[in-house]
C-alpha cells in the first residue's frame, strides 16, 4: 500500500505525508513558532524525528509529569519508542522529518492545546 504524497494542515503547521508503506511512514511536518503538539504516546508506533530548519523542543518522559525538555536544530534527531510520552514544541519555525513504522492512526493524546480527542 503506496499512497502519493498529500498535506494535512494541522492547527500547529502542517504535515506532508511523503510515503506510506506496509513497511514505514516518511513525512514532512513544519511547526510554526509557539506552537505545540499534543503530550501523546503510540503503542506501537515507532518514530524517528530528524530537524531540517529551526529549533524544536522535544519533551520527552514516561508521564505527562516527568517530561524533560531537549532542543534539537538542524541535523539533530531523537527516535521515540512505543509508549514513551513526548511533545513538540517550536521554538522559531521549524521543519522536520518523522520516519515511523506505518501506524499512522496509533495516536493516544493525554494533552492537546487544539481540544481534540
Amino acid at each position: 500500500m503506496t499512497e502519493f504524497m498529500r498535506v494535512i494542515e494541522k492547527p500547529w503547521g502542517q504535515e506532508e505525508l511523503l510515503e506510506h508503506n506496509s513497511r514505514y511512514v516518511l513525512k514532512k511536518l513544519t511547526m510554526w513558532a509557539g506552537h505545540r503538539c499534543s503530550i501523546q504516546y503510540h503503542e506501537l508506533k515507532q518514530e524517528t524525528v530528524y530537524v531540517l530548519s529551526g529549533e524544536l523542543a522535544v519533551y520527552v518522559g514516561t508521564s505527562v509529569e516527568t517530561l524533560a525538555k531537549r532542543v534539537l536544530g538542524p541535523g539533530e534527531f531523537l527516535t521515540l519508542a512505543p509508549f514513551e510520552v513526548h511533545r513538540m514544541e517550536a521554538i522559531s519555525d521549524a521543519v522536520y522529518l518523522e520516519a515511523s513504522t506505518p501506524e499512522l492512526e496509533d495516536v493516544v493524546r493525554l494533552v492537546d492545546d487544539y481540544n481534540r480527542s
